[in-house]
């Protein structure tokens, strides 16, 4: 039979405390972007270098990203190298985690956004003068980067969603580790879990709807 009694005001009350652990949800997916956008452009010129040592070192990161778990590959930051006797904060664990997941995923996408730019762009840079690396730096990587910006989108949605795996190594300061503490505290768990997955859901939707915008005044033509 169902008993249960709803008391949303106690879930209220915590509130303000599910806030600040949505800021640090946030700032650990936007520091795992900002270092796996970069992770992943040299992951790609990597592997388009014709080196074959760089080559199996981003084809090997990008398969492993891309084929485990993302909790084996928080997991491994956490647990993994600390046999090695090199111990990381949970915090530290899962950004790095988060982090080599999305430069996996990010590297693939600027593989396939590199090869829907025709190779005349190139070589109509250095005609005009430029070397390898300006022709890239100027005009090869911004229509990369505005080709696979949506996917971007979503890898960075994706990030939000994956902070909450930090609980499993005792993450206990982001959106989804506050939450947990706050249900044990007080055994509201629906109401606080409720709320938590509207917070999830509003961040998420802010990022989808902020991005389209973006997207519509930066690449107009």
């Amino acid at each position: 039979m169902f008993d249960y009694t709803f008391q949303w005001r106690q879930a209220y009350a915590r509130l303000p405390q599910m806030l600040e652990g949505a800021l640090v949800t946030m700032e650990v997916a936007i520091l795992s972007m900002l270092i796996g956008v970069a992770l992943a452009v040299m992951l790609t010129l990597f592997r388009l270098s014709g080196n074959r040592a760089l080559s199996a070192v981003a084809t090997s990161w990008v398969e492993v990203a891309r084929n485990t778990p993302a909790l084996f590959q928080i997991y491994m930051a956490h647990f993994g190298v600390a046999s090695f006797g090199l111990y990381l904060s949970p915090y530290v664990s899962l950004l790095v985690g988060i982090t080599f997941n999305n430069a996996g995923y990010l590297a693939e996408n600027f593989r396939g956004a590199l090869k829907a730019i025709p190779d005349t762009q190139t070589r109509a840079a250095r005609s005009l003068g430029m070397t390898g690396m300006q022709a890239f730096r100027y005009v090869v990587l911004p229509q990369m980067l505005r080709i696979a910006f949506l996917p971007m989108t979503n890898q960075m949605v994706w990030a939000i969603l994956m902070t909450s795996l930090g609980v499993t190594v005792g993450m206990n300061i982001d959106l989804y580790g506050v939450t947990q503490d706050l249900n044990a505290l007080t055994f509201r768990t629906f109401e606080l879990f409720a709320i938590a997955a509207v917070i999830f859901y509003l961040i998420t939707k802010a990022i989808t709807l902020s991005a389209r915008l973006i997207a519509s005044r930066l690449f107009k033509y």
